[in-house]
């Protein structure tokens, strides 16, 4: 399992178009991808789980990768 934290630097938070992105990536790896904010854990590969964290500018969160191809996943998503 790899975890590292990111950023939402998007003035608008993640809206769909970049949580689109994300649930693309996401479903090129065979690892689970989770998004983790505020105590709720989001499926990197759903984008209504994603939406639902509701993620705004600034705020901070945890992705934990955990499977396989975990290194490539960490490292491209990174």
């Amino acid at each position: 399992m790899l975890e590292f934290k990111h950023k939402i630097k998007d003035p608008v938070g993640l809206h769909a178009r970049p949580a689109g992105l994300l649930v693309k990536k996401a479903g090129e790896y065979q690892s689970k991808i989770s998004l983790m904010k505020d105590n709720r854990t989001a499926d990197a590969k759903s984008m209504l789980s994603i939406m639902a964290l509701g993620a705004k500018t600034e705020n901070e969160r945890l992705i934990r990768i955990e499977g396989q191809d975990e290194k490539v996943a960490m490292t491209e998503l990174e």
